[in-house]
């Protein structure tokens, strides 16, 4: 898997405090990822997750070095995403605390015939290969592709379903009262 590193000069940037402002006023769909490299199973919460190509099906997203799974993520040639509903609160909040083992909670999961683990009960979830790792600052940028999925609970179009939205440091649940039309 190639590393591509991305220079940038930090003298001319925002100030991070400005740049926080700026997203904590945007919101962003709710995903849980697990990965495991051979050393059991790792899991966190992430906004980030986006939909760049459909053929082939490519998804991004970014992890910080913070991360207490960002060793993991940095190894692991697949990774499960799971895209969460409200329905599915419980698990967004517990990918996204710190200093606890998602896997010894209440949560229930399982491996796949292939190996990784993936929540059960969850609105979806797509298995993943790892494509290419992007050093960004103090993140890596995953692009990874879609090999397989399950959806358990699907949302029509022109329907918003159960959707689950983080905004301004916040959980969200989208609806027909939030509903602008088209």
């Amino acid at each position: 898997m190639p590393v591509s590193k991305v220079s940038i000069d930090a003298t001319d940037s925002l100030p991070a405090e400005d740049f926080k402002a700026v997203f904590r006023g945007h919101p962003g769909g709710v995903s849980v990822i697990t990965a495991d490299a051979g050393q059991g199973p790792v899991a966190l919460t992430a906004t980030s997750v986006a939909s760049i190509s459909v053929d082939p099906p490519l998804l991004v997203f970014s992890i910080s070095a913070l991360s207490s799974a960002s060793d993991v993520l940095s190894r692991a040639q697949t990774v499960v995403v799971h895209s969460l509903d409200v329905h599915d609160i419980e698990l967004a909040k517990l990918g996204a605390t710190s200093g606890v083992d998602r896997f010894a909670q209440d949560q229930t999961w399982t491996r796949l015939s292939t190996g990784e683990t993936v929540f059960d009960n969850v609105r979806a979830w797509v298995r993943c290969e790892v494509v290419e790792r992007i050093q960004a600052g103090t993140s890596t940028v995953i692009v990874a592709r879609g090999l397989q999925s399950h959806i358990a609970r699907d949302s029509q179009p022109d329907e918003l379903g159960d959707a689950l939205v983080y905004h301004n440091r916040s959980w969200h649940h989208l609806n027909s009262g939030s509903h602008l039309g088209h």
